[in-house]
């Protein structure tokens, strides 16, 4: 599919996606948050859900956790603008809550039509919620750094960026999670010059 038609598909998605606020006994925020990046991209990024700052923007991960991801992506050579971007939950919860089960098997659909249509090689996971959600993965702490694939799509699981903000004691965990997740991409490059000579 060309990135014209992804775009289309996409933007059909969102409109649907954020009419969901208009339904009844609805308790999340009424802002919708979309993803952001290419809609092409090789890479997708699932987080949880967006924060107060990304409610007020409507950008994903602008925060301080998106700061720290920043600095993450750097770590491991791979440039945001050439990631897609969203979450298990695109609307902020209140409080900064959790979203409920029945939240997010609401919104659950409306990720995996994104991963669809964006179709991309590899797609990270940021935290339990969306390691669960996406591939099955419970137990993020014990299950963080594990590359697993579905076909030709490759995820990668490790902790939210928020843990490490949170608990500095999580910062070395993750940054070893993204210099493997580095070498792995690399590799993965490797195997699509291969196949297209």
């Amino acid at each position: 599919m060309s990135s014209l038609g992804k775009s289309k598909k996409i933007n059909k998605l969102n409109n649907e996606y954020k009419r969901m606020s208009e339904m009844s006994g609805w308790s999340l925020s009424s802002n919708f948050v979309k993803g952001d990046g290419p809609v092409d991209a090789d890479i997708m990024i699932v987080g949880q859900a967006p924060g107060k700052n990304e409610d007020i923007s409507g950008k994903p991960f602008i925060g301080m956790s998106g700061k720290m991801l920043n600095e993450l992506l750097s770590l491991s050579g791979i440039d945001r603008n050439n990631v897609y971007i969203t979450s298990t939950v695109q609307f902020f919860p209140p409080k900064n809550r959790m979203p409920t089960k029945k939240e997010i098997e609401l919104c659950a659909p409306m990720l995996k039509k994104q991963i669809e249509i964006v179709n991309p090689k590899i797609v990270i996971t940021l935290g339990s919620l969306a390691a669960n959600t996406t591939v099955g993965v419970d137990n993020i702490m014990h299950n963080h750094g594990l590359l697993t694939h579905d076909g030709d799509r490759y995820y990668f699981s490790t902790l939210h960026p928020a843990a490490a903000v949170r608990l500095k004691k999580n910062v070395p965990i993750i940054k070893d999670d993204f210099k493997r997740l580095g070498t792995i991409v690399k590799k993965l490059e490797v195997m699509k010059n291969k196949q297209s000579r």
